[in-house]
Parts: structure tokens; C-alpha cells; sequence
């Protein structure tokens, strides 16, 4: 497998150089897929939930039971 390589261009001459990355630019752009990934699954994570409360907030209204704060925060703006 070739090393990864970032394109540099100079854009008072129009040069166009492709360099290698270092080690450190290759963990760093790791780093930030990995984070990229937790953070795309929290943000499911958190619209699963409300999904979840909207739905049992909507089934107690139906029931006529009384709503939690969380519950009613979703529907009352």
C-alpha cells in the first residue's frame, strides 16, 4: 500500500507538488474518522431517543396518563 500523499500548490507560481503525509498528518486524519464515526452514532443514538419519547409521549396522550416534563417538552414548543 503507497503512503498517503496531500497535493501543495503555489498559487503565485501554479506549481502543483504532491507530498507524502507524515505519520503524524496520517494518525491525525485517523483521529478524526474515528471521531467523525462516534459522533455520527451519537447523533443517531440521540434521534432514536426522541423518537422514542415523542412515541410514548403520544401513546400516554392517547391513554389519557399524564406526561413526564421530558414527554411534554417534546411536543409543547
Amino acid at each position: 500500500m503507497s503512503n498517503p500523499t496531500k497535493l501543495v500548490i503555489n498559487c503565485a507560481t501554479g506549481t502543483r507538488e504532491e507530498i507524502p503525509l507524515t505519520q503524524a498528518e496520517i494518525d491525525e486524519r485517523e483521529a478524526m474518522a474515528i471521531q467523525s464515526e462516534a459522533d455520527r452514532v451519537a447523533d443517531e443514538e440521540a434521534d432514536a431517543a426522541l423518537v422514542q419519547l415523542k412515541n410514548s409521549a403520544r401513546s400516554k396522550l392517547v391513554a389519557g396518563e399524564p406526561l413526564t416534563e421530558e414527554e411534554a417538552a417534546t411536543i409543547v414548543f
